[in-house]
């Protein structure tokens, strides 16, 4: 990995500035680039009671323990930790703007994401959804797929963030192909198993115990594996039983339907040290596996496991 990673430290009033002072003061061996205010990042490292060096960006990337790499983005007013405020909506967006930009063109190795706050970037009068969306919309993809990853297990969502009662409409053949292939050629290609193989959830209770509890399983999602099953796909599959561990044993990844029909399971396992990634793209993209956390925001002793995991997993993929 010759360039750096992007690190975005999302909503400046929550816990994402604090993970990236508190990462910086170990010794590490991956370069990373923090795009933020200095200013924002000086004051929480005095708040949080540590040093913190600010190195300019471009120029070289430090790995000096109390030290951090940071190409300047300045916030519009005044950061309290803890306490959300719609005039810094715009550093958000811009700090996510320019690391996508820089990864598509090369001068980053791939983007590491600290946790945004979805409510106040929509009170703003900004439609945002989640990094997920907001990442294919700038690279120009038609279908990304969130996977989150703890440990051994991966699994990905069918659909994201979108109401619940939204969802069996979603569930259509052409989503599913697009993001069944999406998901191995992504497995391939960046996690590097050569022949994935794919476990998929039905959407119904029982999946759809043959059509008495929903015919979804039976017009869309078994024909889709059906299609897939020269490619490792097997499905669908009742979500109760699915994440056992018999099952789980021969898997490299799950498919659920929808975002709290997998994400529960995984963040039992693993939360604290998960990982969220985007496959689809044509950068790398990682994330830490939850919120921004404002009442932890600049009083110390927050986890950092899932932070220090998201950027490891990035600086894996981006080597790959």
């Amino acid at each position: 990995m010759n360039a750096p990673l992007a690190l975005t430290t999302g909503e400046p009033a929550g816990i994402g500035p604090d993970l990236a002072v508190m990462w910086a003061q170990n010794a590490r061996r991956v370069p990373l680039v923090a795009l933020a205010d200095p200013a924002l990042l000086a004051a929480r490292a005095k708040q949080l009671g540590v040093k913190l060096d600010i190195v300019p960006y471009p120029g070289e990337v430090t790995y000096a323990p109390g030290a951090l790499s940071v190409q300047p983005v300045h916030v519009a007013g005044e950061v309290v930790a803890g306490k959300l405020d719609v005039v810094n909506v715009p550093y958000v967006l811009k700090t996510l703007t320019l690391a996508t930009d820089g990864c598509v063109e090369g001068r980053f190795a791939g983007v590491v994401t600290g946790p945004v706050q979805k409510s106040i970037i929509n009170d703003a009068g900004i439609e945002f959804s989640g990094h997920t969306e907001f990442l294919a919309q700038r690279c120009g993809c038609s279908t990304v797929v969130m996977l989150l990853v703890a440990g051994g297990l991966r699994v990905a969502l069918a659909t994201t963030h979108v109401p619940l009662s939204a969802v069996p409409a979603l569930i259509t053949r052409q989503r599913l192909t697009e993001v069944l292939d999406v998901l191995l050629t992504d497995l391939t290609r960046r996690f590097g198993i050569a022949r994935p193989r794919v476990l998929v959830a039905g959407l119904n209770p029982h999946a759809g115990e043959g059509g008495h509890l929903g015919r979804e399983e039976i017009d869309v999602i078994e024909p889709v594996c059906r299609a897939f099953a020269d490619r490792g796909v097997i499905g669908p599959l009742p979500a109760d039983t699915l994440f056992t561990q018999r099952l789980l044993a021969g898997a490299d990844a799950v498919l659920a339907m929808y975002h709290d029909q997998g994400l529960p399971v995984l963040k039992h396992v693993g939360f604290g040290s998960a990982v969220n990634v985007t496959l689809g793209l044509p950068i790398v993209r990682t994330s830490v596996d939850h919120g921004t956390a404002l009442d932890l925001a600049g009083r110390g002793g927050v986890d950092a496991g899932s932070f220090v995991a998201a950027i490891a997993l990035a600086a894996s993929l981006s080597r790959s």
